[in-house]
């Protein structure tokens, strides 16, 4: 028996297109069964770094949020940290639900001036969030990517 291939411009056959068609089901399945849980993701890759310079803009400067007695949250952060861009929509829905109660500040652990306390508090990987109470005495540490309704229910407790 001689199989033919197909002749060029004609039509692909109907088990082609089914195989394709199944193909590309299983992959948009797979792309959104495994998506973190609760978490929008962006289709841009620039959107988490933005929207993470956005949020160190807006946060308080390390100095205020130490002298005005107020629970603090301490983000040690890097620009390049596909983690931390992961997370800053997350952090900026925090600090504007939470603002009012608690200092956000965020500290990146690529300037210099933070290297005093990037020791201080043992940073050893980045996103690395720090809650204080307003005494300043560590009350939580998180290192890596943390959900949000963890850090909702700590926050809680904290205020």
């Amino acid at each position: 028996m001689t199989v033919n291939p197909p002749a060029p411009g004609s039509a692909p056959s109907k088990t082609s297109l089914l195989a394709i068609a199944l193909v590309a089901v299983f992959a948009i399945a797979a792309f959104f069964l495994t998506r973190p849980e609760g978490e929008l993701q962006s289709a841009s890759p620039v959107a988490g770094l933005v929207t993470l310079k956005a949020t160190a803009a807006a946060a308080m400067p390390y100095g205020q949020a130490l002298a005005n007695g107020k629970p603090t949250l301490l983000e040690f952060y890097a620009d390049w940290c596909t983690t931390c861009q992961a997370m800053a929509s997350t952090l900026q829905a925090l600090h504007h639900h939470h603002g009012d109660q608690l200092n956000f500040v965020m500290l990146d652990i690529d300037n210099p001036q933070w290297q005093q306390s990037v020791r201080q508090f043992r940073v050893s990987g980045v996103p690395h969030l720090v809650l204080l109470d307003g005494h300043q005495q560590v009350t939580d540490t998180f290192v890596g990517k943390v959900p949000k309704s963890l850090l909702e229910n700590r926050l809680a407790e904290l205020l």
